[in-house]
């Protein structure tokens, strides 16, 4: 890993700030996924992301992998509110950040499904 040292315009920092107290994240953690994803939305870089080269450990917290509770219901407010069509630009970039990380734990928890039956340590999912 490496690390930078980056100048953010404040409201930029802003946001970020308020997305991890939301989150329960460091702000630190939140601007490097958002890098991250911005880089490479679906997560696939090739740096320990090949299910293929995963532990079986690995393979299996994958595929039963959730969002953490804190997360998933910030995400699931954001989305009332968005329905309700009371977000603010600043809930409008949470939700972006929250759905960003909601997918990617949605493909990482496929991709180890898939690799989890394949090395047969799980049935596959009945159709």
């Amino acid at each position: 890993m490496t690390q930078v040292t980056l100048h953010l315009r404040d409201e930029v920092y802003q946001r970020a700030a308020m997305v991890a107290d939301r989150s329960g994240r460091p702000v630190a953690d939140v601007l490097s996924e958002s890098i991250e994803l911005s880089l490479n939305p679906l997560g696939v870089s090739g740096n320990g992301d090949n299910p293929a080269e995963w532990t079986n450990e690995e393979v299996l917290e994958a595929a039963t992998a959730k969002m953490p509770a804190k997360q998933d219901k910030r995400l699931s407010e954001l989305l009332d509110a968005q329905q309700a069509g009371e977000l603010t630009e600043a809930d409008r970039a949470e939700l972006t950040a929250l759905m960003l990380t909601y997918q990617r734990g949605l493909l990482r928890k496929a991709q180890g499904l898939r690799e989890a039956v394949q090395r047969g340590l799980r049935e596959p999912l009945a159709p």
